[in-house]
């Protein structure tokens, strides 16, 4: 009878200590700068700032259901806070779950201020679900909704949200103009919104 099923192939050993390696430096890394930031060193707060936050912004994005005003107010409030009182991290992960954990609060207050009932309760958004991390699942919402948008439209949301472009330099690209790229980004901002809200919809 043929073996339907192939026996999982052990990882290389060197592959393995790469791999943790790679962990352990990244983990160095953020122990290093959070005891930067503590001190109040200018530089590591501009690391810190570099290294997180796009990742921090997508994550704020999905949390606000894909209102990109209250993901850039929850980055900078965030970012704030990490001036203010982050003292120390022991790991990479957990220099990450620090500064996902203030969002998180920040998205929280607002949708209390706004009286509305977001579809994920932010508030009481569980640690991990079935052993994924939750701001996995939230990157991933995130990376669905793209998907789901004509390519031309993920591409400008892409250039403007995630690469930072101003409307100049995305127009310059296109070969239009400003005004007709604040049009389109105006467009493809509604349906991201919409999409998102979906995407969040299958994974509650």
């Amino acid at each position: 009878m043929p073996l339907l099923l192939k026996a999982r192939m052990p990882r290389p050993a060197v592959e393995t200590a790469s791999l943790q390696s790679s962990h352990a430096d990244a983990d160095a890394e953020a122990r290093r700068l959070a005891a930067a930031v503590a001190r109040g060193d200018e530089a590591a707060f501009q690391e810190l700032y570099d290294g997180y936050h796009q990742r921090l912004f997508r994550f704020a994005l999905v949390l606000g259901r894909g209102d990109e005003s209250l993901a850039h107010d929850t980055v900078q409030s965030t970012f704030v806070a990490a001036a203010r009182k982050l003292r120390r991290a022991e790991s990479e992960e957990h220099l990450w779950n620090w500064l996902a954990r203030v969002a998180r609060q920040h998205i929280a207050k607002k949708w209390r201020q706004r009286r509305r009932d977001p579809v994920v309760n932010v508030a009481d958004l569980p640690e991990c679900v079935d052993g994924v991390e939750p701001d996995s699942v939230l990157e991933e919402s995130l990376d669905a909704a793209l998907l789901s948008m004509d390519a031309d439209e993920r591409e400008l949301v892409e250039w403007f949200y995630f690469d930072q472009l101003s409307h100049k330099e995305i127009a310059a690209r296109l070969q239009t103009t400003s005004k007709a790229v604040s049009s389109r980004l105006e467009r493809a901002r509604a349906k991201l919104r919409s999409a998102i809200a979906r995407s969040l919809s299958h994974e509650t």
